[in-house]
């Protein structure tokens, strides 16, 4: 069984990474309890809104969920820094309140900029910024974002909006425009604002804090 890995963005005991045991059991924190801060050595976060971990280990960082912070930072199994963006702003491969952050198996890290109303791709391996989505955020940000098995799907929380979207997947090579496959439309007020997948089965479950419940969806078969 492998071990769980979760983002604690409470302000005044958290700011900290923390990897549990399947039975519950804390072996590691990064960063200082409550100490909000940008430094890499010792590691310092502000906030930090998501943590993924792809299958090779490597660990994905969104530090800043309405902090100091706004930080995409990848570290290496054994915790090293391998490539980190972090500067605010709206322009490539800057971030305003990056919130989510996810993997797909062709290498590309899929990161949800909130503040930016937006979607950006990066390399996994260099860094390298490969592009970017906003036409499909006009209405609200994306607030969550994972990738359904075999690449096909973005799956993507809006929260204001009350609406879970479902993006394709563009092609290797080549990030384009934003294409909307379907969308699923919550009621009033109950603020999807996480998503994530099962790998096996595709199953989708949203957390959703206005109706303080999660639900799950199977894909059609």
């Amino acid at each position: 069984f492998c071990s769980k890995v979760v983002s604690d963005s409470q302000r005044k005991f958290g700011h900290t990474i923390k990897q549990y045991s399947p039975s519950g059991k804390l072996i590691q924190v990064l960063g200082t309890a409550g100490k909000a801060g940008s430094s890499l050595n010792p590691l310092q976060f502000d906030q930090p809104a998501e943590v993924f971990v792809d299958t090779g280990g490597g660990m994905y960082i969104v530090d800043g969920d309405g902090g100091l912070n706004n930080r995409l930072l990848k570290l290496s199994k054994g915790l090293e820094l391998v490539w980190m963006h972090g500067e605010k702003g709206g322009g490539p491969a800057q971030l305003y309140i990056p919130h989510s952050v996810a993997t797909d198996s062709f290498g590309r890290v899929w990161v949800a900029d909130r503040g930016n109303k937006r979607i950006q791709a990066f390399d996994s391996t260099s860094g390298e910024w490969l592009g970017s989505w906003s036409s499909c955020f006009t209405e609200d940000a994306p607030y969550s974002v994972r990738v359904t098995p075999g690449n096909k799907f973005l799956i993507v929380a809006q929260l204001n909006i009350n609406r879970v979207s479902i993006l394709h997947v563009p092609p290797v090579g080549d990030i384009r425009d934003c294409r909307i496959a379907s969308m699923i439309q919550l009621a009033d007020e109950i603020k999807p604002h996480l998503v994530d997948v099962n790998e096996k089965t595709g199953a989708v479950y949203v957390a959703e804090i206005g109706a303080q419940q999660a639900q799950k969806y199977i894909p059609y078969s």
